[in-house]
């Protein structure tokens, strides 16, 4: 039997104007709990504003917004300690280093230092917890905020771009640390450019286009629904001939590999990438 959702928080019929631009435009979709929601979209498509809807730092013109299965205009204070933020209004305190930072935000949250170095091991920042902010390259500065928001071990965890400006190293971990994250049940919106990221660790995604939701499911349902029913196979004399995924398609593959004369066999697989593109006829900037 296929375990009950819940659902987390959500948005139903949302709209937002900026003076004459509207900026969401019937938005819906929900998140549940546990899971990890990758939403994309191209740059000023709506993506950080509905994440500032989403935690008090907006107000919509009209539709229903719920966190923790409540209005949000009914959200407590006590709902809001539940959450963990890194967005582009996230900081930290520049001349203070990387570890008074994060003893600070642990006294503001009401938890343990002990919970300091465990965190700076896991994204590499030991040895440069005595740094100064200002003095923090992009990539450092970007994994310091991460941990800010990771002190007390929050139930909702608003990521907004969390790898941006990190090296292929740091990015794998900060990688690890999420999908421990999810292991533990932490529901996680996340927002990305990165369309590898969004597939590795996501069980569903939203693409958000001026506004609109144009699409919301699991990756692997989305970029089965752009498939084509194509497969390519290329001779070691390096013609190509093209067939069907069905059965008269698999005769004549069976064929090709009996003669022997075969180099490689592709299906035309969608990557969510170009599912993106389909969609929104945009790529990322």
């Amino acid at each position: 039997m296929t375990p009950m959702l819940t659902r987390l928080l959500s948005m139903d019929r949302v709209h937002l104007s900026f003076k004459d631009k509207r900026v969401l435009d019937n938005l819906t979709f929900e998140v549940h709990r546990g899971e990890t929601f990758g939403f994309l979209g191209p740059s000023g498509a709506g993506k950080t504003t509905t994440i500032k809807l989403l935690t008090r730092q907006l107000t919509k013109d009209s539709g229903t917004v719920e966190l923790f299965s409540r209005p949000i205009e009914n959200a407590h204070d006590a709902d809001y300690e539940r959450i963990g933020i890194l967005s582009d209004t996230s900081s930290l305190y520049e001349r203070m280093s990387i570890e008074d930072n994060l003893r600070f935000y642990a006294k503001v949250r009401g938890v343990s230092e002990s919970a300091i170095a465990p965190l700076l091991e896991r994204v590499g920042l030991t040895d440069d917890r005595k740094t100064l902010v200002k003095k923090c390259s992009k990539g450092m500065r970007q994994r310091a905020t991460l941990l800010a928001a990771l002190i007390h071990n929050p139930e909702l965890l608003f990521l907004d771009e969390p790898t941006s400006g990190l090296d292929p190293a740091a990015r794998l971990e900060v990688h690890r640390m999420l999908k421990d994250l999810h292991d533990q049940k932490t529901t996680i919106f996340l927002t990305t450019h990165d369309m590898t990221e969004a597939e590795s660790l996501c069980d569903r995604v939203g693409i958000l286009d001026n506004g609109h939701l144009v699409a919301c499911d699991t990756p692997e349902a989305l970029k089965q629904r752009f498939a084509q029913n194509k497969v390519r196979i290329v001779m070691n004399d390096k013609s190509i001939r093209e067939t069907t995924k069905d059965a008269a398609g698999a005769v004549i593959i069976a064929e090709a590999l009996e003669s022997g004369k075969v180099l490689s066999i592709h299906s035309e697989e969608p990557s969510l990438n170009d599912v993106f593109l389909r969609l929104t006829g945009k790529e990322f900037e």
